[in-house]
C-alpha cells in the first residue's frame, strides 16, 4: 500500500491544547504517522515542557486564542467554539483528520476533500451526561440553569449537523462507538488509543497499599474511593492528581488516605509499580491509566462500566464492582484480596494497546479510506461502498485485536 505522506497535503485539527493529557498522547502518535501534516487547534496554552511532543511544530490557532483570557478561560468560551472551529480554512488540503472530543469534528471541508474523525467522544456534557454536568456545576436550577440548557440545546443541534461532514469515524473504544451510533447514527471503527507501555517496568514485588490517579474532577468519583478506604482504616490508599476536587478530597481523607496532589511522572510510575492494586471509580470512555497500571504488573479494581470493560480482563488482570457506592467497592476489595494476581498477565494485556499497534491500525484505516475516496473521486469506483456515509470501514475491531494478540503470542488470552 502506498503512503499518503508523500502524495497529499494533510491537516490535523485538535480541539485545544492546554495540557499534555490522554487526547494529546493520541495526537502525538498521529503526528508520528504523518509528521508533515499541519496542525490546527482552537487554543494553544501548552508550556515549554508539555509541548515537547510537538517537536517544534507550529500550531495554527483560532480567534479564541487572541481573546482577553481566552487561553486560560477557554472552557467558558464554549458558546463561541462552533463559530471558531468553522473559521479555519482547509481549502488547500486534500485530507483533514480531526481529533475530537468536543468541537474539532465541526470543521468545514468540501466534496474534493476527505475528512476523517478520530472521536474520543461526542460532547459529553451536551448529550447523555448533561444532567450530571449541570448538577456538578450547580447549574441544575434557576435562571442561569435555563440559559445554560438553552446553549447546550444549540450545541446539540450544531454537533448533530456537523457529524454529516465527517466521511468516516474512528472511535477510541466500543463504548464510544456505541455512543457515536446513538448520537450521530453513524458507524465507527474502533482504533484503541496508544499506551506507552515501554516506559513502564513490570514489578512483581508489591507493597501493602492501593493507589488511584486521575484528574480530580467529580465524574472520576475519587470521593467514592476515599470514602470506601475511610471505612477500612487498616488499608492504605494513595491519591495522585490535581484538579478542582483536590481541596475537598484532602478534607474528606482519613488518616489512612494520602492525597498527594500533582506528582511528576516518575513519582506516579513508582507508585503504580509498587501498589498492591489500582482503584478506579469513574465511568471512563477508555481509561489509559488503567492500562498504565497493568503495564506495571498491577491489577485493577474498577467500576464495571464504560471503557474499563475493554481494558481489564476480569479475574485475569482485575475485578469490577457493579455499583458506584461504598459497599460495592468494599466488597470488590475484599474479594480482590482473596485472589492471586499474575503481574505478567497484567503486562501482556497492556501490550495489546501499545503505541506501535495504534500507529499501525490508525495508518491502516486512514490509507484504506483515502484509497477508496480517491478511486471514487476519479470514477474508478462508480458507487460508494456500503456504509452510513458511503465508506466501508476497513478494519473490524475483532481483527485488530486478533492481529495484536498474534503479534504478542497472546492468542490464548482472547475470548472464544
Amino acid at each position: 500500500m502506498c503512503s499518503i505522506k508523500s502524495k497529499r497535503r494533510i491537516a490535523i485539527v485538535h480541539d485545544w491544547l492546554p495540557v499534555y493529557g490522554g487526547a494529546e498522547r493520541v495526537l502525538e502518535q498521529m503526528l508520528k504517522v504523518y509528521p508533515d501534516a499541519d496542525l490546527f487547534s482552537l487554543i494553544d496554552a501548552l508550556d515549554d515542557e508539555s509541548r515537547k511532543f510537538l517537536k517544534g511544530k507550529t500550531v495554527k490557532t483560532s480567534f479564541v486564542q487572541r481573546l482577553p483570557g481566552g487561553k486560560k478561560y477557554y472552557r467558558h468560551c464554549f458558546p463561541l467554539m462552533p463559530l471558531a472551529i468553522e473559521q479555519f480554512d482547509f481549502s488547500g488540503y486534500d485530507m483533514v483528520i480531526s481529533s475530537s472530543y468536543a468541537f474539532a469534528k465541526g470543521i468545514i471541508t468540501g466534496p474534493r476533500q476527505l475528512h476523517l474523525c478520530y472521536c474520543h467522544s461526542p460532547i459529553r456534557y451536551a448529550w447523555d451526561l448533561q444532567t450530571q454536568y449541570l448538577k456538578e456545576s450547580k447549574l441544575d436550577r434557576g435562571l442561569k440553569s435555563w440559559l445554560v440548557r438553552g446553549l447546550l440545546h444549540f450545541i446539540r443541534m450544531w454537533d448533530s449537523r456537523t457529524a454529516a461532514g465527517v466521511d468516516a469515524f474512528m472511535a477510541n473504544s466500543r463504548f464510544i462507538s456505541r455512543r457515536i451510533e446513538k448520537v450521530y447514527r453513524r458507524d465507527a471503527t474502533v482504533v484503541y488509543p496508544p499506551v506507552n507501555v515501554e516506559r513502564f517496568e513490570t514489578c512483581r514485588e508489591k507493597e501493602n497499599f492501593y493507589v488511584t490517579a486521575s484528574r480530580l474532577v467529580p465524574y472520576k468519583r475519587i470521593d467514592l474511593i476515599v470514602q470506601a478506604f475511610n471505612a477500612m482504616p487498616d488499608r492504605e490508599l494513595v491519591v495522585i492528581g490535581d484538579g478542582p476536587e483536590l481541596s475537598k478530597l484532602r478534607r474528606l481523607a482519613g488518616p489512612n488516605v494520602k492525597v498527594l496532589g500533582w506528582q511528576a511522572d516518575e513519582v506516579l510510575k513508582d507508585h503504580l509499580q509498587r501498589a498492591r492494586g489500582f482503584v478506579f471509580g469513574g465511568e471512563e470512555d477508555f481509561g489509559i491509566i488503567l492500562l498504565e497500571a497493568q503495564a506495571c504488573g498491577t491489577p485493577v479494581i474498577a467500576y464495571g462500566r464504560g471503557g474499563a470493560l475493554e481494558t481489564v480482563i476480569e479475574n485475569e488482570t482485575g475485578l469490577f464492582f457493579g455499583e458506584q457506592n461504598v459497599d460495592s467497592l468494599r466488597s470488590a476489595i475484599a474479594e480482590f484480596e482473596t485472589r492471586e494476581w499474575d503481574a505478567l498477565n497484567c503486562r501482556l494485556n497492556a501490550e495489546r494497546f501499545s503505541a506501535r499497534l495504534f500507529r499501525e491500525s490508525f495508518q491502516h484505516f486512514v490509507e484504506g479510506e483515502w484509497e477508496r475516496f480517491e478511486a471514487y473521486s476519479t470514477g474508478v469506483e462508480t458507487r460508494p461502498a456500503e456504509g452510513r456515509c458511503g465508506w466501508q470501514q476497513t478494519m473490524p475491531e475483532e481483527v485488530m485485536i486478533d492481529e495484536a494478540a498474534q503479534g504478542l503470542g497472546m492468542e490464548q488470552m482472547l475470548p472464544s
